[in-house]
């Protein structure tokens, strides 16, 4: 799976600390999941586009190689 949450963030008007607040999870989840560490449960995965306001596919893009 790819991620591009890092680069939407860095183009968000939010610091990766106010969305863990919102998201209810620490930084360093954030963290993970931008560099592909951890992978969100489709909840965590929910409310990190909701706060973004950006689909939830353009942020988790599902590749071949994940089918």
């Amino acid at each position: 799976m790819k991620v591009k949450l890092k680069q939407l963030i860095d183009q968000s008007d939010f610091t990766r600390v106010e969305i863990s607040k919102l998201a209810n999870v620490s930084r360093q989840t954030i963290h993970a999941i931008e560099t592909n560490k951890y992978c969100p449960s489709i909840q965590l995965a929910l409310k990190i586009s909701k706060i973004l306001e950006i689909d939830v596919n353009k942020i988790f893009i599902l590749e071949k190689a994940d089918l």
